[in-house]
Order: C-alpha cells, then structure tokens, then sequence
C-alpha cells in the first residue's frame, strides 16, 4: 500500500480553501495582535470537508502526521487533529497509547479552540478515563490559555460516564481565571453535568454562582427552566 505523504494532503487542503471565508475564519478566530490566536493563518475550509480528508487519510504514519499537526496553516493542524481522533477511537491499547503520547508530544500545537474541543475529549478525555489524570491538574494552572482549555474539556469524556468530580475540581480552580474563553467552556462543562444530574450541578452552583464570572454561569444554567435561569441572574436562589 501506497504511503500516504503529508505533502498531498496539504497540496489537497490548500486547493479547497476559499479565500473570502479564509477572511471570515481570521476575524472570528480572533488572529490578529494582541487577540488569543495571534498570527494563525487560514486556508477557509469548512469543517465538514476538513474530516472527509481526515477519513481519507486515517493510516497516515506519524512522521507524515507530524508534518501536519506542526503546518502553520490552521485547517492542516485541524486534519491532523480529526486523524487522532479516528485513530484513537479504532485502535486497540497500544495504539491508542501511541495516539494519546504523539497528542502530548504535539500540545502545544492543539493552539485554537476549536482544535481542542472537538480532539481533547476523544483523545485526552478518553484515555484519562483508565489512566492517570494528574496533568489536568498541571495544565489547568498553565499560563497557556489552550492548556488550560484542555484540561476542563478533556472532562467532557469524564461526564458522559456520569462522573463529575473532577469537572467540579478544575472549574473551582478556573473561577477567576481572566480568559472569556475559559469562562465559556468551563460553563459549558457545567452545563453537561447538569443535563445528566441537576442536582450535582446546582450544589456547585449554590455557593459560587453569584461571584463567578457572569459568561461562565450564563453557560451553566442555558438549560434550567426559565424561572430557575432568572432566579440565578438576579441573585435569588
């Protein structure tokens, strides 16, 4: 079998980019100096299309998979991201130890937030449901913003195995965090535990909810009955 080369893909990703919505993604992707992603650069793919070239290219090696993963070129790192991902799900314990190492090795390129929530759950999070979950509580304190967004997303895996402790731990240590987009996904995390248990989800809102930042409750309670939702905005509960 042919090997596939991270050359063709990237040569196939750059002629399905539109420049008009490449435009778009750098203004909504907050690229430009000062924003949180500062300097990342875009093709304009829509992310459909992206993991229809992830399926197609799923048993590339690692040594093409880094190229990819390490591309400045946003929608390349995303392919490579979606590769991980269907690699991890369809391996078996060696490999998905192979996956979860090279997605360490690489975090630091897992650099927008798109890129983690929809590969950190699948990779991460999965993994850490049988295995050591001590580097969420590393990079939760990381001055990295994506760090940091990657240890609460990671817990999405953890809550759809009705486990909830650790969402809680790290949204207690991300209460004053100062980032728009940490405040976003620790709310969503907390919105996921109250879908599957209200109560649990309530209690860690009980004492915190009226000095938490305004998003992140926003986030938290998207899914009470209206009555409750107003009840938390006003201070009333």
């Amino acid at each position: 079998m042919a090997q596939i080369k991270a050359s063709e893909i990237i040569s196939q990703l750059k002629g399905m980019g539109d420049p008009e919505r490449a435009r778009i993604n750098q203004y909504y992707f907050k690229t430009g100096k000062g924003e949180y992603a500062e300097g990342d650069r875009f093709l304009g793919i829509r992310a459909p299309e992206m993991r229809q070239v992830a399926k197609a290219c799923f048993s590339i090696n690692e040594e093409q998979l880094r190229k990819l993963i390490q591309h400045p070129l946003h929608e390349i790192r995303f392919v490579a991201t979606q590769v991980l991902v269907l690699q991890y799900k369809k391996g078996d314990e060696p490999q998905r130890k192979r996956v979860y190492d090279f997605y360490l090795e690489n975090l630091d390129y897992v650099n927008n937030w798109d890129l983690v929530d929809c590969s950190t759950p699948h990779v991460i999070g999965l993994h850490m449901l049988t295995h050591n979950r001590r580097p969420l509580y590393k990079w939760v304190k990381s001055k990295n913003l994506w760090y940091r967004r990657i240890a609460i997303m990671a817990t999405q895996a953890f809550i759809r195995e009705q486990e909830f402790s650790d969402t809680f731990d790290l949204a207690e240590i991300l209460l004053e965090d100062e980032q728009d987009l940490i405040h976003k996904a620790v709310g969503w995390m907390l919105r996921e535990v109250g879908k599957r248990d209200r109560k649990a989800m309530e209690s860690f809102l009980k004492t915190r909810y009226q000095t938490m930042p305004r998003t992140m409750l926003r986030y938290a309670i998207e899914k009470l009955p209206e009555t409750r939702r107003q009840a938390y905005l006003k201070g009333r509960v």
